[in-house]
């Protein structure tokens, strides 16, 4: 059986979006290139062939991987029955945090095949995510890290 993916809304248009990307755009830019570099003649010195079919495989195998994930995709919904901010950290909350009295930290809660640290979006099978999932404002996420125990107080969930 294949695993679902879970996206935002947000997640699902901009996999469609780079899909549609490459199936159109880009895969007719790699197709110009490889003949190209065909008419250079098929040499086995030809890097130019090479390296435009290792893009090809890359553009045909992320296509793949993206037709597979949007086949199977299951929707965060991100919006809250209730009046108020969500009572508890659920996929698609954005929680902000401070650890032991450090700086606010805001992380968006996303399911894997959307996570970016970089930009504040966590997946919920992170170790901080996880130790998030389910809890309140004013509880403490406890996470294990190389250095030891990491405390994160939730302030904040919308």
């Amino acid at each position: 059986m294949e695993e679902r993916t879970l996206l935002t809304h947000e997640g699902y248009k901009r996999l469609q979006d780079e899909l549609n990307f490459l199936r159109t755009t880009r895969r007719q830019q790699v197709a110009k290139r490889l003949h190209q570099a065909l008419e250079e003649g098929e040499l086995l010195e030809n890097a130019e062939l090479e390296d435009a079919r290792n893009e090809q495989s890359f553009v045909e195998g992320r296509i793949l991987t993206l037709e597979m994930m949007l086949s199977n995709v299951t929707l965060i919904d991100e919006t809250d029955a209730s009046d108020g901010p969500p009572l508890t950290v659920r996929l698609g909350s954005y929680v902000t945090v401070a650890e032991d009295g450090g700086p606010e930290e805001t992380y968006h809660l996303v399911g894997s095949a959307e996570a970016d640290p970089a930009t504040g979006s966590i997946s919920n099978v992170s170790p901080l995510g996880q130790a998030l999932m389910g809890r309140r404002v004013g509880e403490i996420a406890n996470v294990n890290a190389p250095a030891g125990v990491l405390e994160f107080r939730i302030l904040r969930i919308s």
